[in-house]
């Protein structure tokens, strides 16, 4: 396994291995403190015979995972402060010759003290579910989903679920558009459906509605000429759009583009809208802001930023792409919080000394109020994002 993996990282330009990797940390912990790193990088898929099947080039299936264990490489890279070391150890959550089922039940994992995964479905549900019974904090580090997972103070989850997108941007509604007309628009749908009850139940908190928030049900009328029946040319009006699809996403910012002359309008979308290519690509829809919620927000201005496109450009003679940056920050951020705590993390992950690109705020999630420890940690802080002519910037 050891084998393959420093073949396929050689060719993809990377360079790490599935033996210990040590990065020192300014710890008052005399013993070493070892980290678990997992991602999907489908070795045993990849590779025939010890061969790599790719000619060409990398397969794009596994570049996500493998440009987040770059990221994390490099961070354990820069970790050369202190006196003490963490041991890191990497692991192909999609292996046939080692999965996580029987690296769990040989028990090679038991003697970690942290998780770090940018993994989803069951390789998060086994993770989730051996750091709740081994008590190892989980840091799920970009899957933006609980899974119905409760009852597990280990899992900690960066990347916000939609639930907290909905009340992020009700949040920004009563704060900077109270007193303007709301429009909750939408297509049928299931996942229509959970964004709908989620601002239901987060505007009924009291047992009646604070905001007067109205529905606009679309089906295969989502043009500007139906939209105009709706609004109103003499007031603001804020479209929220309540769907995660690309194509209902684009067709509503373009019916709002040849209206926005004569009808004021804020149009305000899913975490989904980011990386809509309609929505971002300059030369359309030009002088129109769209608003969209994210965990992450990255303008590359910071040293540490800069930092890691000087080095990986030097290293594989490109950009790095967003989960570069999320690899280092999981690992550089977290380990610096485990060095400095140890046994008391969890209580500590909010601690702000080892800030690297982004704001987080852990908070418990009880799912069940009269609960008595949290269901997990969320990171609640959301940015408001604007994007305008091609270019984001944070608006709130």
């Amino acid at each position: 396994m050891k084998k393959r993996l420093q073949v396929i990282l050689f060719l993809c330009a990377t360079v790490f291995s599935l033996h210990p990797l040590r990065a020192q940390v300014d710890s008052a912990q005399k013993s070493s403190l070892r980290i678990g790193i997992f991602a999907p990088l489908y070795l045993d898929s990849v590779f025939s015979n010890n061969t790599f099947r790719y000619k060409q080039s990398m397969p794009r299936f596994i570049v996500p995972a493998v440009d987040f264990i770059r990221g994390t490489q490099l961070a354990l890279d820069s970790l050369q402060a202190g006196s003490d070391y963490i041991q890191a150890a990497i692991y192909d959550s999609k292996s046939y010759t080692q999965p996580l089922s029987s690296l769990i039940q040989q028990g090679k994992l038991d003697s970690l003290n942290l998780i770090i995964g940018s993994v989803k479905d069951a390789d998060f549900q086994q993770l989730a579910a051996f750091a709740q019974q081994k008590n190892i904090p989980f840091i799920s580090a970009t899957y933006p989903n609980d899974a119905g997972i409760t009852r597990n103070p280990n899992l900690v989850i960066v990347n916000s679920t939609l639930r907290s997108h909905c009340e992020a941007i009700y949040s920004y509604l009563l704060q900077k558009h109270g007193t303007e007309k709301i429009y909750l628009c939408r297509q049928p749908g299931s996942q229509e459906d959970m964004v709908a009850s989620f601002f239901k139940k987060i505007n009924e908190q009291e047992g009646k509605a604070l905001l007067p928030i109205e529905t606009i049900q679309f089906s295969n009328n989502l043009n500007a000429a139906f939209l105009k029946t709706k609004l109103d040319s003499n007031q603001n009006s804020v479209l929220i759009g309540g769907s995660l699809d690309e194509t209902f996403a684009t067709n509503l910012a373009k019916a709002c583009f040849e209206l926005k002359k004569s009808y004021p309008i804020t149009l305000i979308g899913m975490p989904t809208w980011d990386g809509f290519t309609a929505l971002s690509r300059k030369g359309e829809m030009t002088d129109m802001p769209i608003y969209y919620t994210t965990p992450y927000f990255n303008s590359k201005t910071d040293d540490f930023s800069k930092w890691i496109n000087e080095t990986y450009k030097k290293k594989y003679k490109t950009l790095p792409g967003d989960m570069v940056f999320k690899g280092f920050e999981a690992v550089y951020l977290f380990a610096r919080i485990l060095g400095k705590f140890h046994d008391g993390f969890l209580d500590n992950i909010n601690d702000k000394s080892f800030r690297v690109i982004t704001d987080y705020s852990f908070r418990p999630v009880l799912i069940n109020k009269e609960s008595s420890a949290p269901d997990y940690f969320e990171n609640k802080h959301l940015y408001i994002i604007r994007l305008l002519n091609g270019t984001a910037s944070k608006a709130w």
